[in-house]
């Protein structure tokens, strides 16, 4: 049933509430008299009667409010947890603590016994009454919805009883759960045997299967907050094994607070990727970005467009969208606006290899602070169009940091990757280029510039986890250039959010890099997402290696041993010490890249060189025949990781 808000935004029980509550009400009126009649064995007399009077007028009313100011206007009748039992217990108690001096003062006659035995008949009756209407309940959405859903709890936290009741009493779904039993983690033997919330720590994850068989598990939950990425990986592969199925369910916050029901969902990518949630600055980086005018360069593409969402919640007063893909910054200007922010949102379709128009661009609006994220990032299409990369990267990328210096911008901060680092492709070699550049421009200019260099990010549009699930749907094969390549890889808002932190850490200069964690292997992530798609790799789906392509490299690096990192006011966040090596004058840089754009590629991997010395210049690839040859087929391929 919808709950009633009047204008003032509070909340008002529902007709159901207050029915409860009414029987409550009643409930602790019944306990008054039989407390009366078992006292005085049944014979009542006037005397009596009007002792009875009195003390319904004082004792029922007192513990009424009591328990409602304890347990709140919407009393649980969902369940009677150790919780419920707490309150429930404080409150009658409370309330004849409140009730005997007003008792007194009124010259109420009320023998003393009469509270001792009303406190012990008040809790059983409303304890009971609890319990019989959470198996009332649960009957009647047995009968109404069939049979019930087996449900084993994975994890346990301090809200677990409010996990239990969530999942239980969730009235959204087609088909009603019921919380068999919890299971602890393997480093935690000590909970098993507890019970919380009236479930039981049946055993710890090391013996999940025999828990599934001997309880007839039809759905696994997982606390994702419990669990570490490469944890969820092997629950979700144990409970594959056992015909379970394996779900993640809400953060907690949201379940206790009641603003959402419990919707489990399935198991994704990035819960396996075991990234934790990042802390920001929140205060820190409103008083920044608050009434500020912001630009966005490639404002529809992944970070671009996330960059924006996470922007706007900070209040700024303009924020200016900026692509040359004019469908995209539909859809971005779409969204955006959606969001009732008071933010204005100002499309702009853009070329940033135009320098008169960006001039133009800067000279209108009057950016405060510039977000550059737009850029080339597929390697191999770069490795066949350098003059491109040149064109797209550090050009486009000299010509925004100009018009930020001529135009007083604040802040300027340049999205790099760690591709630039000892680059073997054109497009790495162009961002390593791009560092530079901003680097020199910082040393003459007021606005403080800094780059931010970070790995790959999960779900990016054409990256391997489309890709991956592109070819899962088509039945296969999946293609994996190597066994052994590896990448780092973080969520899309974590890179996003870390990135405007490191806009508010900058004082100019600055190459940040973000701590990406541990790598991960290609190979091992196409085995997950086949997995969580319940199917087999050899079995439904392929994985076939097909040989680095043109400019790849197996792994990937952040920083170079040249390269010293410090660590700043954000533990995910260090600035490491780099140097434009090479390069002394931006207008000399500028006219070089500019003279080979139309030249062979060998002349532009030349120049290339000559600026980036370590530049590794392509050698001849590896085949997928030759690949093939020292691993076999992608079943022989040993997993490094237990996902």
């Amino acid at each position: 049933m919808t709950e009633k808000r009047p204008l003032g935004g509070l909340r008002l029980p529902s007709t159901r509430d207050m029915a409860w509550n009414m029987v409550q009400l009643g409930s602790l009126a019944l306990a008054v008299a039989l407390a009366y009649v078992i006292r005085f064995e049944g014979i009542l007399d006037a005397q009596n009667i009007d002792s009875l009077l009195s003390c319904l007028g004082i004792l029922v009313p007192v513990q009424f409010f009591m328990l409602l100011a304890v347990a709140g206007v919407r009393s649980s009748i969902r369940g009677l947890t150790l919780r419920d039992l707490w309150q429930l217990i404080f409150g009658v108690t409370m309330g004849l603590a409140v009730a005997a001096p007003v008792a007194i003062v009124t010259q109420a006659s009320i023998p003393r016994s009469i509270w001792v035995i009303d406190w012990f008949i008040a809790i059983s009756l409303l304890g009971g009454l609890r319990g019989a209407a959470c198996e009332i309940g649960d009957f009647v959405r047995r009968r109404s919805l069939g049979t019930a859903s087996r449900v084993l709890l994975v994890g346990t936290c301090p809200s677990s009883e409010a996990v239990v009741r969530a999942i239980q009493s969730d009235s959204s779904q087609k088909e009603h759960r019921i919380v068999v039993g919890m299971i602890a983690k393997q480093s935690d033997p000590n909970l098993v045997g507890r019970s919380t919330g009236g479930i039981s720590v049946l055993g710890t994850t090391k013996n999940i299967n025999r828990i599934i068989d001997k309880h007839k598990i039809d759905e696994v939950m997982l606390l994702s907050q419990t669990f570490l990425g490469s944890e969820v990986a092997e629950l979700q592969k144990q409970c594959a094994a056992a015909g379970c199925t394996a779900t993640i369910i809400p953060a907690i916050h949201t379940l206790i607070s009641g603003k959402v029901h419990m919707q489990p969902r399935p198991i994704d990518i990035a819960d396996l990727l075991g990234r934790q949630a990042v802390d920001t600055d929140t205060d820190g980086l409103t008083r920044w970005l608050c009434n500020k005018t912001i630009m966005v360069t490639g404002a529809s593409g992944s970070i671009g467009s996330e960059l924006c969402r996470q922007l706007i919640k900070h209040g700024p007063e303009q924020l200016i969208v900026l692509d040359r893909s004019e469908t995209g910054l539909f859809w971005v200007e779409r969204e955006l606006n959606d969001t009732h922010s008071s933010t204005t949102i100002v499309p702009s379709v853009t070329d940033i290899t135009d320098a008169d128009r960006v001039s133009h661009v800067f000279a209108e609006h009057q950016p405060d602070i510039v977000f550059h994220a737009a850029a080339y990032k597929h390697v191999p299409l770069m490795e066949q169009h350098p003059g491109e990369a040149i064109k797209n990267i550090p050009l486009a990328t000299s010509i925004l940091a100009r018009a930020a210096d001529k135009h007083d911008v604040e802040t300027f901060v340049m999205i790099s990757t760690d591709k630039a680092v000892n680059p073997t492709s054109v497009m790495g070699c162009c961002k390593r280029v791009a560092e530079m550049l901003v680097q020199l421009i910082a040393e003459e200019s007021n606005t403080q510039f800094s780059t931010v260099r970070f790995g790959n990010v999960l779900n990016s549009a054409g990256s391997v986890v489309p890709v991956f699930r592109e070819q899962i749907l088509k039945g296969g094969p999946i293609t994996v250039t190597h066994p052994d390549i590896e990448r780092y890889f973080m969520t899309i808002p974590e890179a996003a959010r870390l990135v405007i932190q490191a806009g508010l850490l900058g004082k100019g200069g600055e190459v940040f890099v973000l701590d990406m964690g541990e790598p991960i292997r290609i190979a091992d992530l196409a085995h997950d997402m086949v997995r969580l798609s319940n199917l087999e790799v050899g079995r439904d789906i392929e994985i076939r290696y097909t040989g680095l392509r043109p400019g790849e490299k197996l792994y990937e690096e952040l920083f170079t041993e040249h390269e010293k990192l410090l660590d700043t006011a954000h533990p995910k966040i260090h600035s490491a010490e780099i140097k434009a090596v090479g390069v002394e004058n931006t207008d000399i840089v500028i006219e070089q890249l500019t003279t080979v754009l139309h030249r062979p590629a060998d002349e532009v991997r030349a120049l290339l060189h000559q600026l980036v010395p370590e530049y590794i210049l392509p050698k001849k690839p590896e085949t997928a025949k030759a690949i093939a040859g020292q691993i076999g087929t992608s079943q022989e391929v040993p997993l490094k990781r237990s996902a």
